[in-house]
């Protein structure tokens, strides 16, 4: 039996040589990193501070975030030539820009005669989009107060679909889309159906996430359903719990409410590839969820039960209706605020930013 002799030094070179190939063996097996959300903010989280578009741009740089979705208000001027200085100038920044526009539904309470008719509103939107370099303009067909029923939703779809497709050809030209926001009128299926009906080559959904919980709506499932049609979003979260009349919800900072963020930031990367974070954050709205009661339903006759059974499980996680929350309640509704509120609303945004990038990881510039 032949023998075998084993030098100290043959000994370390073949130790090193087995822990390179397993060093080498482990990092092929370790699944590839997620790819970077970038990070944004809708101006509107700081309306209070009455900036214009140059403001908004300098405070993004100095929270080196990626992106803002800046609302129509911050812009002074219309013109080419001003837009353009907005645009070298956020260029300079490094930080990119879209367009916060309006109501762009003629049957929605919301809709302003004195716009014109929405083509010609959207197609100021379009003009100024295209000179900035934005990609998508954030548009909404109304809001909650034209959610009376069946009739008035199916009314506000057609409707939404039919301006969209009115601007077709110039939101092809320009490389546009329409990003039409769940603004507390449509739930996330009736945003797909308008999507379906224009088409999804110009409008895609901007995706807000404080909305749904307003109408008995998960927010992970609105993310599911919209998900493969996702090109812009406002990023809010809610507390939600138990009332007797079905559920109450309020908006609170990012991380203070009941949303799962880690599972929701892992669906978004895997639906939504290369889609921002854009954080709206409103604090303080707080509503009765009366999802008990048959009223409710008139406006959703068939909705899936599933979809509110997904947001009866949000409730009860949230527990029992919280003391501040049936406080809220009884001051509401309260007249609006004359004071402005810009110091909250910069350190209500900041606080949602820290938990943004900190517990989450999301954004991109902050981390060079």
């Amino acid at each position: 039996m032949p023998s075998h002799t084993v030098t100290r030094r043959s000994f370390v070179q073949t130790a090193a040589a087995a822990a390179l190939s397993a060093s080498a063996a482990g990092a092929a097996a370790q699944p590839a990193a997620p790819p970077a959300i970038p990070l944004g903010l809708d101006t509107y989280s700081i309306r209070d501070t009455r900036w214009n578009v140059f403001q908004m741009l300098d405070y993004a740089a100095r929270q080196k975030l990626d992106m803002i979705q800046a609302t129509w208000a911050n812009f002074q001027s219309t013109e080419p030539a001003y837009l353009e200085k907005v645009k070298d100038y956020a260029a300079r920044l490094g930080v990119a820009l879209e367009i916060g526009y309006g109501c762009i539904c003629p049957v929605s309470k919301r809709w302003n005669p004195k716009q014109g008719d929405p083509r010609t509103y959207i197609l100021t939107a379009v003009r100024a989009a295209k000179i900035l370099g934005a990609k998508v303009i954030k548009c909404y067909a109304g809001n909650a107060d034209d959610r009376t029923s069946a009739e008035s939703v199916a009314a506000q779809i057609e409707a939404t679909a039919k301006a969209i497709r009115s601007v077709r050809n110039e939101l092809l030209d320009a490389g546009l889309r329409i990003a039409l926001e769940n603004h507390g009128d449509l739930l996330a299926r009736d945003v797909k159906a308008v999507i379906d009906e224009a088409g999804k080559d110009i409008v895609g959904s901007n995706l807000d996430t404080g909305n749904p919980v307003m109408g008995a709506e998960d927010p992970l499932r609105a993310l599911e359903i919209l998900g493969p049609y996702v090109i812009a979003t406002h990023i809010r979260d809610a507390i939600v719990c138990e009332h007797p009349r079905g559920a109450v919800a309020q908006w609170v900072a990012l991380g203070d409410g009941g949303i799962d963020w880690k599972t929701f930031v892992a669906r978004f990367a895997e639906l939504c590839p290369g889609v921002p974070f854009q954080l709206e954050i409103i604090t303080g709205t707080t509503k009765v969820v009366p999802y008990l009661e048959d009223e409710f339903w008139k406006v959703a006759p068939n909705a899936p039960a599933s979809d509110l059974a997904r947001f009866v499980r949000l409730a009860r996680r949230g527990g029992p209706m919280p003391e501040k929350i049936a406080a809220a309640l009884e001051a509401s509704p309260a007249p609006a605020s004359k004071t402005p509120q810009a110091d909250k609303q910069l350190a209500e945004v900041e606080r949602s930013l820290e938990y943004a990038r900190k517990t989450l990881g999301l954004g991109i510039r902050w981390k060079t």
